[in-house]
C-alpha cells in the first residue's frame, strides 16, 4: 500500500507539477478541426461549453464560471450570438440581466467538439502502458474532487 501523503508532503514542486501538466492537458486537447472550423478561439470554445453544459445561464453566472474579463467575455458572446451558436435574451425580471442558452446549431458543434477531444484523449490513452493507464484511471475520483474542491472557491 502506497505511503500516506500529508499537507506538508504536498511540497511546491509536486503541486507546480500537477498544475502544468493539468494546464498542458487542457492546452492540447482545447483546439479541434471542428472548432477551428468555426472560427472559435479557446476563449470561445470554453464559453460555449460552458454555455452547453450550464444553460441556461445567465451571464453574470458565466463571467463567474469562466474567470475572463468582462470586454473578453461580451465579445466571445458577441461573436456565439452572431455565428447562431448562441441565444442571448433580456432577464425578465431584471431588465439589466441577459440570460444565455445554446441553440440547436451551438449543440450539435459542441457535441461534435467534446467527440473529437475524446478521441484525442483515448487514442494518447491507447499510447500509454497499461499500468499507466490503470494509474490514471485510479487517480480520476480524486482529481474529480480536487476540481470540485477549487470550484468552491479553494483559493489562496
Amino acid at each position: 500500500m502506497p505511503p500516506t501523503l500529508t499537507s506538508q508532503d504536498l511540497d511546491l514542486d509536486t503541486t507546480g507539477r500537477l498544475r502544468a501538466v493539468i494546464g498542458r492537458l487542457s492546452r492540447r486537447l482545447r483546439p479541434t478541426p471542428t472548432a477551428r472550423a468555426a472560427g472559435l478561439t479557446p476563449t470561445r470554445t470554453s464559453v460555449l461549453l460552458t454555455v452547453m453544459r450550464e444553460g441556461p445561464i445567465r451571464v453574470s453566472d458565466l463571467a463567474e464560471a469562466e474567470g475572463i474579463n468582462p470586454t473578453q467575455l461580451s465579445r466571445a458572446i458577441a461573436h456565439l450570438v452572431d455565428a447562431g451558436l448562441v441565444e442571448r435574451a433580456a432577464d425578465e425580471g431584471d431588465r439589466r440581466a441577459a440570460w444565455l442558452k445554446p441553440t440547436a446549431a451551438g449543440r450539435k458543434l459542441t457535441e461534435r467538439i467534446r467527440r473529437e477531444r475524446t478521441d484525442a484523449l483515448n487514442v494518447a490513452l491507447e499510447g500509454l502502458a497499461p499500468d499507466e493507464r490503470e494509474r490514471i484511471v485510479t487517480a480520476l475520483s480524486a482529481l474529480e474532487h480536487l476540481a470540485d474542491h477549487l470550484r468552491e472557491g479553494a483559493q489562496p
